[in-house]
Protein backbone atom coordinates (compact mmCIF):
# COMPACT_ATOMS: atom_id res chain seq x y z
CA UNK A 1 0.00 0.00 0.00
CA UNK A 2 1.10 3.47 -1.00
CA UNK A 3 -0.95 5.00 1.77
CA UNK A 4 -4.50 3.77 3.31
CA UNK A 5 -6.40 2.75 1.07
CA UNK A 6 -4.74 3.16 -2.70
CA UNK A 7 -2.63 0.40 -3.68
CA UNK A 8 0.26 0.23 -5.89
CA UNK A 9 -0.27 -3.05 -7.99
CA UNK A 10 2.70 -5.44 -8.08
CA UNK A 11 4.52 -5.77 -11.24
CA UNK A 12 3.31 -8.22 -13.42
CA UNK A 13 -0.61 -7.08 -12.15
CA UNK A 14 -3.42 -6.47 -14.84
CA UNK A 15 -3.15 -2.86 -16.25
CA UNK A 16 -0.02 -2.55 -14.03
CA UNK A 17 1.94 0.64 -14.66
CA UNK A 18 4.94 1.10 -12.16
CA UNK A 19 4.15 3.67 -9.31
CA UNK A 20 0.56 4.70 -10.48
CA UNK A 21 -1.61 4.26 -8.09
CA UNK A 22 -4.78 2.47 -8.41
CA UNK A 23 -7.74 1.80 -5.88
CA UNK A 24 -7.42 -1.04 -2.92
CA UNK A 25 -8.44 -4.32 -3.38
CA UNK A 26 -10.52 -4.76 -0.06
CA UNK A 27 -12.03 -1.01 -1.28
CA UNK A 28 -13.24 -2.20 -4.61
CA UNK A 29 -14.73 -5.55 -3.21
CA UNK A 30 -16.13 -3.78 -0.26
CA UNK A 31 -19.48 -2.60 -2.50
CA UNK A 32 -22.12 -5.27 -2.74
CA UNK A 33 -23.67 -3.66 -5.75
CA UNK A 34 -27.50 -2.72 -3.74
CA UNK A 35 -27.73 0.02 -5.82
CA UNK A 36 -29.11 2.37 -2.33
CA UNK A 37 -26.65 4.88 -4.45
CA UNK A 38 -27.86 5.48 -7.03
CA UNK A 39 -30.69 8.60 -6.64
CA UNK A 40 -27.81 10.16 -4.42
CA UNK A 41 -25.73 10.09 -7.39
CA UNK A 42 -25.66 13.67 -8.94
CA UNK A 43 -24.54 11.84 -12.40
CA UNK A 44 -26.94 9.26 -12.27
CA UNK A 45 -29.97 11.44 -11.85
CA UNK A 46 -28.93 14.03 -14.99
CA UNK A 47 -28.09 11.47 -17.62
CA UNK A 48 -29.63 8.03 -15.99
CA UNK A 49 -26.85 6.08 -17.24
CA UNK A 50 -25.48 2.90 -14.82
CA UNK A 51 -21.94 3.98 -16.05
CA UNK A 52 -22.34 7.25 -14.37
CA UNK A 53 -23.56 5.68 -11.19
CA UNK A 54 -21.40 4.58 -8.27
CA UNK A 55 -22.16 1.07 -8.78
CA UNK A 56 -20.96 1.25 -12.70
CA UNK A 57 -17.99 2.95 -11.82
CA UNK A 58 -17.09 0.46 -9.15
CA UNK A 59 -17.92 -2.05 -11.77
CA UNK A 60 -15.11 -0.71 -13.96
CA UNK A 61 -12.65 -0.40 -11.16
CA UNK A 62 -13.14 -4.08 -10.71
CA UNK A 63 -12.95 -5.49 -14.43
CA UNK A 64 -9.93 -3.02 -14.78
CA UNK A 65 -8.09 -4.56 -11.30
CA UNK A 66 -9.11 -8.30 -12.20
CA UNK A 67 -7.53 -7.49 -15.97
CA UNK A 68 -10.98 -8.04 -17.77
CA UNK A 69 -11.11 -4.48 -18.99
CA UNK A 70 -8.35 -2.13 -20.12
CA UNK A 71 -8.15 1.70 -18.73
CA UNK A 72 -9.27 2.94 -21.76
CA UNK A 73 -11.45 5.86 -23.43
CA UNK A 74 -14.53 4.56 -21.44
CA UNK A 75 -13.12 3.50 -18.59
CA UNK A 76 -11.58 7.39 -18.47
CA UNK A 77 -14.90 8.94 -19.35
CA UNK A 78 -16.54 7.37 -16.41
CA UNK A 79 -14.10 8.60 -14.39
CA UNK A 80 -13.89 11.74 -15.69
CA UNK A 81 -17.86 12.18 -15.12
CA UNK A 82 -18.30 11.45 -11.50
CA UNK A 83 -18.05 15.09 -9.46
CA UNK A 84 -16.66 12.34 -6.05
CA UNK A 85 -19.27 14.36 -4.46
CA UNK A 86 -19.27 11.27 -2.22
CA UNK A 87 -23.09 11.42 -1.75
CA UNK A 88 -22.95 7.63 -2.69
CA UNK A 89 -20.61 7.61 0.51
CA UNK A 90 -23.41 8.93 2.85
CA UNK A 91 -26.01 6.93 1.36
CA UNK A 92 -24.29 3.25 1.40
CA UNK A 93 -24.91 1.05 3.83
CA UNK A 94 -21.57 -0.90 3.71
CA UNK A 95 -19.58 1.77 4.04
CA UNK A 96 -17.74 1.95 0.72
CA UNK A 97 -15.40 4.27 0.55
CA UNK A 98 -15.77 5.72 -2.49
CA UNK A 99 -13.98 8.85 -2.63
CA UNK A 100 -10.25 7.32 -2.33
CA UNK A 101 -11.35 4.87 -4.80
CA UNK A 102 -12.31 7.62 -7.70
CA UNK A 103 -9.62 9.74 -6.84
CA UNK A 104 -6.91 6.36 -7.37
CA UNK A 105 -8.36 5.27 -10.46
CA UNK A 106 -8.26 9.20 -11.91
CA UNK A 107 -4.56 8.49 -11.16
CA UNK A 108 -4.95 5.43 -13.57
CA UNK A 109 -6.55 7.46 -16.41
CA UNK A 110 -3.82 10.29 -15.89
CA UNK A 111 -1.19 8.36 -17.00
CA UNK A 112 -2.77 7.06 -19.61
CA UNK A 113 -3.99 10.32 -21.61
CA UNK A 114 -2.11 11.34 -24.24
CA UNK A 115 1.16 12.91 -23.73
CA UNK A 116 0.22 16.16 -24.52
CA UNK A 117 -3.09 16.84 -22.73
CA UNK A 118 -1.26 14.60 -19.51
CA UNK A 119 1.77 17.69 -20.12
CA UNK A 120 -1.18 20.33 -20.09
CA UNK A 121 -2.91 18.94 -17.04
CA UNK A 122 0.21 18.18 -15.01
CA UNK A 123 1.08 22.19 -15.77
CA UNK A 124 -2.18 23.54 -14.72
CA UNK A 125 -2.67 21.43 -11.86
CA UNK A 126 0.83 20.54 -10.78
CA UNK A 127 2.52 23.85 -11.51
CA UNK A 128 -0.14 26.93 -11.87
CA UNK A 129 -1.45 26.00 -8.24
CA UNK A 130 2.23 25.68 -6.24
CA UNK A 131 3.52 29.06 -7.16
CA UNK A 132 2.14 32.01 -5.61
CA UNK A 133 2.87 34.49 -8.28
CA UNK A 134 1.31 32.23 -10.89
CA UNK A 135 -1.85 32.45 -9.27
CA UNK A 136 -1.65 35.75 -7.98
CA UNK A 137 -0.77 36.95 -11.80
CA UNK A 138 -3.84 34.21 -13.34
CA UNK A 139 -5.83 36.60 -10.97
CA UNK A 140 -4.52 40.06 -12.47
CA UNK A 141 -5.59 38.65 -16.21
CA UNK A 142 -8.64 37.68 -14.91
CA UNK A 143 -9.55 40.93 -13.56
CA UNK A 144 -8.53 42.73 -16.79
CA UNK A 145 -10.18 40.48 -19.19
CA UNK A 146 -13.75 41.36 -17.39
CA UNK A 147 -12.63 44.50 -16.53
CA UNK A 148 -11.63 45.61 -20.44
CA UNK A 149 -14.88 42.56 -21.51
CA UNK A 150 -11.89 40.75 -23.50
CA UNK A 151 -13.28 37.47 -21.42
CA UNK A 152 -15.95 37.20 -24.44
CA UNK A 153 -12.88 36.16 -26.57
CA UNK A 154 -12.53 32.91 -24.26
CA UNK A 155 -13.77 29.83 -24.77
CA UNK A 156 -17.58 29.92 -23.17
CA UNK A 157 -16.74 26.91 -20.82
CA UNK A 158 -14.18 29.52 -19.36
CA UNK A 159 -16.49 32.48 -19.35
CA UNK A 160 -19.11 30.77 -18.14
CA UNK A 161 -17.11 28.90 -15.02
CA UNK A 162 -14.85 32.06 -13.76
CA UNK A 163 -15.38 34.11 -10.48
CA UNK A 164 -15.64 37.57 -10.95
CA UNK A 165 -12.64 39.39 -10.09
CA UNK A 166 -12.86 42.69 -9.56
CA UNK A 167 -9.52 45.32 -8.80
CA UNK A 168 -11.39 45.86 -5.45
CA UNK A 169 -11.42 42.27 -4.43
CA UNK A 170 -7.66 42.48 -5.60
CA UNK A 171 -6.81 45.66 -3.20
CA UNK A 172 -8.14 43.90 0.07
CA UNK A 173 -6.31 44.26 2.56
CA UNK A 174 -5.71 40.95 4.51
CA UNK A 175 -4.35 41.47 7.82
CA UNK A 176 -1.05 39.12 9.01
CA UNK A 177 -1.96 38.93 12.47
CA UNK A 178 -5.45 39.61 14.33
CA UNK A 179 -6.20 38.88 18.12
CA UNK A 180 -4.61 36.99 21.12
CA UNK A 181 -4.61 33.52 22.01
CA UNK A 182 -3.21 30.31 20.98
CA UNK A 183 -2.24 30.50 17.41
CA UNK A 184 -4.65 29.54 14.48
CA UNK A 185 -3.04 29.87 11.38
CA UNK A 186 -5.33 30.24 8.16
CA UNK A 187 -4.71 28.81 4.94
CA UNK A 188 -4.06 31.57 2.28
CA UNK A 189 -4.71 28.70 -0.24
CA UNK A 190 -5.06 29.57 -3.83
CA UNK A 191 -8.85 30.07 -5.14
CA UNK A 192 -9.81 31.79 -2.48
CA UNK A 193 -7.41 34.48 -2.09
CA UNK A 194 -8.14 35.46 -5.46
CA UNK A 195 -11.60 35.36 -5.89
CA UNK A 196 -12.87 36.20 -2.17
CA UNK A 197 -9.72 38.38 -0.40
CA UNK A 198 -12.78 40.06 1.59
CA UNK A 199 -14.08 36.38 2.42
CA UNK A 200 -10.21 35.75 3.65
CA UNK A 201 -10.11 39.26 5.93
CA UNK A 202 -13.27 38.02 7.41
CA UNK A 203 -12.07 34.82 8.25
CA UNK A 204 -9.51 36.57 10.45
CA UNK A 205 -11.65 38.63 12.33
CA UNK A 206 -13.79 34.99 12.86
CA UNK A 207 -10.70 33.09 13.97
CA UNK A 208 -9.74 36.50 16.21
CA UNK A 209 -13.16 36.51 17.77
CA UNK A 210 -13.12 32.87 18.47
CA UNK A 211 -10.41 33.23 20.84
CA UNK A 212 -7.10 32.61 19.07
CA UNK A 213 -4.33 34.64 17.90
CA UNK A 214 -5.35 34.60 13.86
CA UNK A 215 -1.89 34.05 11.61
CA UNK A 216 -2.35 34.66 7.80
CA UNK A 217 -0.56 32.23 6.04
CA UNK A 218 1.97 33.68 4.11
CA UNK A 219 3.00 31.03 1.32
CA UNK A 220 -0.37 31.87 -1.19
CA UNK A 221 -0.35 27.59 -2.30
CA UNK A 222 -2.75 25.00 -3.44
CA UNK A 223 -2.91 22.64 -0.62
CA UNK A 224 -3.36 19.71 -2.78
CA UNK A 225 -7.13 19.12 -2.77
CA UNK A 226 -7.56 20.08 -6.43
CA UNK A 227 -4.43 18.08 -7.08
CA UNK A 228 -5.51 14.78 -5.41
CA UNK A 229 -9.26 15.37 -7.00
CA UNK A 230 -8.40 14.98 -10.40
CA UNK A 231 -5.54 12.16 -10.26
CA UNK A 232 -2.39 13.76 -9.82
CA UNK A 233 -1.36 12.32 -5.83
CA UNK A 234 2.59 13.14 -6.13
CA UNK A 235 1.59 16.79 -7.05
CA UNK A 236 -0.65 16.61 -3.88
CA UNK A 237 2.04 15.37 -1.58
CA UNK A 238 4.28 17.83 -2.72
CA UNK A 239 2.10 20.35 -1.74
CA UNK A 240 0.86 19.07 1.21
CA UNK A 241 4.72 19.00 2.29
CA UNK A 242 4.96 22.68 1.52
CA UNK A 243 2.62 24.00 3.67
CA UNK A 244 2.79 21.33 6.53
CA UNK A 245 6.10 22.93 7.00
CA UNK A 246 4.27 26.39 7.12
CA UNK A 247 2.14 25.37 9.61
CA UNK A 248 4.02 22.84 11.82
CA UNK A 249 4.45 25.53 14.74
CA UNK A 250 0.63 26.11 14.86
CA UNK A 251 -1.91 25.10 17.47
CA UNK A 252 -4.57 24.99 14.96
CA UNK A 253 -4.59 25.33 11.45
CA UNK A 254 -7.52 26.35 10.15
CA UNK A 255 -9.33 26.96 6.33
CA UNK A 256 -12.18 28.78 5.40
CA UNK A 257 -13.47 26.13 2.58
CA UNK A 258 -14.32 23.00 3.00
CA UNK A 259 -12.71 21.38 0.33
CA UNK A 260 -9.46 22.61 1.47
CA UNK A 261 -10.57 21.31 5.30
CA UNK A 262 -11.81 17.93 3.91
CA UNK A 263 -8.26 17.25 1.89
CA UNK A 264 -5.87 18.75 4.60
CA UNK A 265 -7.31 16.27 7.26
CA UNK A 266 -5.71 13.17 5.19
CA UNK A 267 -2.66 14.40 5.22
CA UNK A 268 -1.52 11.59 7.38
CA UNK A 269 -2.49 9.27 5.26
CA UNK A 270 -1.23 10.70 2.07
CA UNK A 271 2.43 10.84 3.29
CA UNK A 272 1.72 7.63 5.46
CA UNK A 273 4.54 6.17 3.60
CA UNK A 274 6.81 9.13 3.32
CA UNK A 275 9.54 8.26 5.95
CA UNK A 276 10.31 11.85 6.55
CA UNK A 277 7.13 13.92 6.31
CA UNK A 278 5.02 10.77 7.48
CA UNK A 279 4.80 11.62 11.05
CA UNK A 280 4.79 15.43 10.73
CA UNK A 281 1.92 15.11 7.67
CA UNK A 282 -0.32 13.04 10.75
CA UNK A 283 0.75 15.48 13.78
CA UNK A 284 -0.68 18.77 11.60
CA UNK A 285 -3.47 16.82 10.16
CA UNK A 286 -4.87 16.13 13.45
CA UNK A 287 -4.49 20.13 14.13
CA UNK A 288 -7.01 21.18 10.66
CA UNK A 289 -10.05 22.82 11.75
CA UNK A 290 -12.73 23.91 9.31
CA UNK A 291 -13.56 27.07 9.78
CA UNK A 292 -17.10 26.15 10.95
CA UNK A 293 -16.00 24.01 13.66
CA UNK A 294 -14.68 26.78 15.44
CA UNK A 295 -16.64 28.67 18.30
CA UNK A 296 -17.67 31.50 16.24
CA UNK A 297 -19.26 34.32 17.54
CA UNK A 298 -20.59 36.66 14.35
CA UNK A 299 -22.04 40.31 14.87
CA UNK A 300 -25.41 39.80 15.15
CA UNK A 301 -28.00 42.08 13.33
CA UNK A 302 -31.34 41.78 11.05
CA UNK A 303 -29.76 39.59 8.34
CA UNK A 304 -33.48 38.09 7.14
CA UNK A 305 -34.30 34.70 5.54
CA UNK A 306 -30.71 32.86 4.58
CA UNK A 307 -30.57 30.15 2.27
CA UNK A 308 -28.27 27.34 2.87
CA UNK A 309 -26.26 25.50 0.55
CA UNK A 310 -24.60 22.41 2.07
CA UNK A 311 -20.66 21.80 0.29
CA UNK A 312 -20.43 18.38 -0.30
CA UNK A 313 -17.16 18.19 1.53
CA UNK A 314 -19.03 19.41 4.58
CA UNK A 315 -21.78 17.00 4.87
CA UNK A 316 -19.99 14.00 3.03
CA UNK A 317 -16.32 14.43 3.91
CA UNK A 318 -16.82 15.97 7.00
CA UNK A 319 -20.46 14.78 8.57
CA UNK A 320 -21.29 19.08 9.65
CA UNK A 321 -24.49 20.13 8.42
CA UNK A 322 -25.19 21.89 11.54
CA UNK A 323 -22.44 24.29 12.20
CA UNK A 324 -23.11 26.55 9.15
CA UNK A 325 -26.96 26.97 10.31
CA UNK A 326 -26.20 27.72 14.04
CA UNK A 327 -23.33 30.44 12.54
CA UNK A 328 -26.28 32.22 10.62
CA UNK A 329 -28.53 31.95 13.47
CA UNK A 330 -26.12 33.66 15.67
CA UNK A 331 -25.95 36.06 12.83
CA UNK A 332 -29.41 36.77 13.58
CA UNK A 333 -30.33 34.98 10.36
CA UNK A 334 -33.34 32.91 9.95
CA UNK A 335 -31.80 29.31 8.05
CA UNK A 336 -34.10 28.50 4.89
CA UNK A 337 -33.38 25.00 3.54
CA UNK A 338 -33.56 24.36 -0.14
CA UNK A 339 -34.75 22.12 -2.00
CA UNK A 340 -33.10 19.16 -2.61
CA UNK A 341 -30.31 20.77 -0.62
CA UNK A 342 -27.34 17.78 -0.29
CA UNK A 343 -27.08 17.42 -4.06
CA UNK A 344 -23.79 18.91 -5.27
CA UNK A 345 -23.96 22.34 -7.38
CA UNK A 346 -21.78 20.64 -9.99
CA UNK A 347 -18.68 22.98 -9.46
CA UNK A 348 -16.16 19.64 -8.00
CA UNK A 349 -13.06 21.12 -8.45
CA UNK A 350 -12.36 21.75 -12.29
CA UNK A 351 -15.15 19.74 -13.44
CA UNK A 352 -17.06 22.34 -14.60
CA UNK A 353 -14.32 23.46 -16.85
CA UNK A 354 -13.67 19.62 -17.67
CA UNK A 355 -17.28 18.49 -18.06
CA UNK A 356 -19.25 21.77 -19.02
CA UNK A 357 -22.83 20.07 -20.09
CA UNK A 358 -22.93 17.92 -16.74
CA UNK A 359 -21.53 20.83 -14.63
CA UNK A 360 -23.41 23.37 -16.50
CA UNK A 361 -26.99 21.11 -15.90
CA UNK A 362 -26.55 20.66 -11.87
CA UNK A 363 -25.64 24.91 -11.72
CA UNK A 364 -28.98 25.30 -12.62
CA UNK A 365 -30.66 23.12 -11.07
CA UNK A 366 -29.06 24.38 -7.92
CA UNK A 367 -30.06 27.91 -8.98
CA UNK A 368 -33.55 27.09 -9.47
CA UNK A 369 -33.71 25.79 -5.89
CA UNK A 370 -32.04 28.46 -4.63
CA UNK A 371 -34.42 30.83 -6.47
CA UNK A 372 -37.65 29.02 -5.22
CA UNK A 373 -36.61 29.12 -1.69
CA UNK A 374 -37.49 32.97 -1.16
CA UNK A 375 -34.40 33.90 0.08
CA UNK A 376 -32.48 37.16 -1.44
CA UNK A 377 -29.41 35.68 0.31
CA UNK A 378 -27.38 32.52 0.04
CA UNK A 379 -25.14 31.32 2.75
CA UNK A 380 -22.05 28.77 1.51
CA UNK A 381 -18.63 28.40 2.81
CA UNK A 382 -16.74 26.72 -0.17
CA UNK A 383 -14.78 28.92 -2.60
CA UNK A 384 -16.21 26.86 -5.29
CA UNK A 385 -19.50 26.28 -4.90
CA UNK A 386 -20.05 30.55 -4.43
CA UNK A 387 -18.53 30.79 -7.76
CA UNK A 388 -20.74 28.28 -9.66
CA UNK A 389 -24.11 29.35 -7.93
CA UNK A 390 -23.29 32.83 -8.16
CA UNK A 391 -22.89 32.28 -12.04
CA UNK A 392 -25.89 30.00 -12.13
CA UNK A 393 -28.09 32.66 -9.86
CA UNK A 394 -26.95 35.46 -12.73
CA UNK A 395 -27.31 33.10 -16.01
CA UNK A 396 -31.35 32.93 -14.42
CA UNK A 397 -31.37 35.96 -13.76
CA UNK A 398 -32.30 35.48 -9.47
CA UNK A 399 -31.14 38.14 -7.90
CA UNK A 400 -29.59 36.51 -4.71
CA UNK A 401 -26.22 37.14 -3.20
CA UNK A 402 -23.59 34.28 -1.90
CA UNK A 403 -21.85 35.12 1.06
CA UNK A 404 -19.68 32.87 2.93
CA UNK A 405 -20.08 32.31 6.95
CA UNK A 406 -17.17 34.33 8.24
CA UNK A 407 -18.51 37.77 6.32
CA UNK A 408 -21.08 37.94 9.42
CA UNK A 409 -18.39 38.31 11.66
Amino acid sequence: MSDEGHMIPPRGAPNWLPGVMAPAEEDVVSCVSCGLCLPHCPTFRVTGRETASPRGRIFAMRAVMEGRAEVDDEFATMMDECLACRACETACPSGVPFGRMVEAARAQVEARRPLPERTARRLGIGWVLARPWAIAAMGAGLALSQATRLERLLPARFSRTAPRVGLRQLLTRVPDELGEGPTACVLTGCVMDVASRDVQAATMRAVAGAGFRAVRGQARGCCGALAMHHGHPEAAKEMARQRIAEFEGADVVVANAAGCSNHMKTWGHLLADDPEWGARAAKVAARVRDLLELDLHPIPGERGAVAVHDACHHVNGQDMRGPLREVLRRAGARPVEIPDDGRCCGAAGLYSVLQPELSGELRTQKARAIAASGATVVACANPGCAIQIANGLREIGAPVRVVHPAEYS
